[in-house]
């Protein structure tokens, strides 16, 4: 089974948003989260949907999970205190579900952000095939930009620069067989190491080669209020198209 889990435990504090978590806010007259779910809700390479929310908010989220028809939730849980330990929740939470549904196979597990609504099926699906074969899906972007690395952030020295021909934009989904992400961070949470920025970087400490999958280019995080206001752009554009039938 393919199995989502959907980390929504921040409180967006960059979005100035009045106190209402960032994944709330409505766009199109949907809540963000909403968005996000109903990608994995309407793939056919999806069977089950955890999420781990601010735990003040569950109830909420609850409402909208009925509101909205998303009958492919099998479970909330709280988030964590840092990003890293929402996702361990989750990850908990598809766990036990998977288990109780089939103990005897290994099941795929798909990381996303739920303030990152402008996903597509093909993403979805390519991510499911992508750990099959190779163990692993990193959903990456291509660099448009030069990047710069800097030695000292005090004097802003450049380093280098590297090749931007190899240079990629890590974003989510992020996945892997179930059994082998939830190993690594339980192990790492053992340790005392809460505070991987992503998954991918702590299987890379680990020593797993991981493949990338080509996402798309409006696949952006809604962390700022400039975010926002480019979903908002994107989803009007999508809706445009669809009115005038533009490819």
């Amino acid at each position: 089974m393919n199995i989502a889990v959907i980390f929504a435990g921040g409180i967006g504090q960059r979005m100035k948003s009045k106190g209402l978590p960032k994944q709330f806010l409505s766009v199109h007259s949907k809540p963000i989260i909403i968005h996000t779910l109903e990608h994995f809700q309407q793939s056919g390479r999806i069977d089950a949907i955890c999420i781990s929310c601010v735990p003040e908010w569950i109830d909420y989220l609850k409402e909208l999970i009925v509101k909205y028809n998303i009958t492919k939730v099998k479970d909330i849980v709280p988030g964590g205190e840092t990003g890293q330990m929402s996702i361990v929740n989750g990850l908990r939470a598809a766990d036990r579900w998977a288990k109780e549904q089939d103990s005897s196979s290994r099941h795929v597990v798909l990381i996303h952000d739920g303030v990152r609504p402008l996903i597509n099926d093909k993403l979805i699906s390519d991510c499911v095939d992508s750990v099959e074969k190779y163990g692993s899906a990193i959903t990456s972007v291509v660099v448009k930009e030069t990047v710069l690395m800097v030695k000292d952030s005090d004097t802003n020295e450049i380093d280098h620069i590297p090749n931007r021909s190899n240079t990629r934009l890590a974003r989510a989904p992020q996945c892997f067989w179930l059994d082998e992400i939830l190993e690594a961070e339980e192990e790492e949470v053992a340790k005392g190491n809460i505070n991987y920025i992503d998954s991918c970087s702590l299987m890379q400490t680990r020593g797993l080669k991981m493949h990338l999958v080509d996402g798309p280019m409006e696949n952006i995080k809604v962390t700022t209020p400039d975010d926002f206001y480019s979903m908002r752009a994107l989803l009007d554009a999508k809706e445009n198209a669809q009115i005038y039938g533009e490819d």
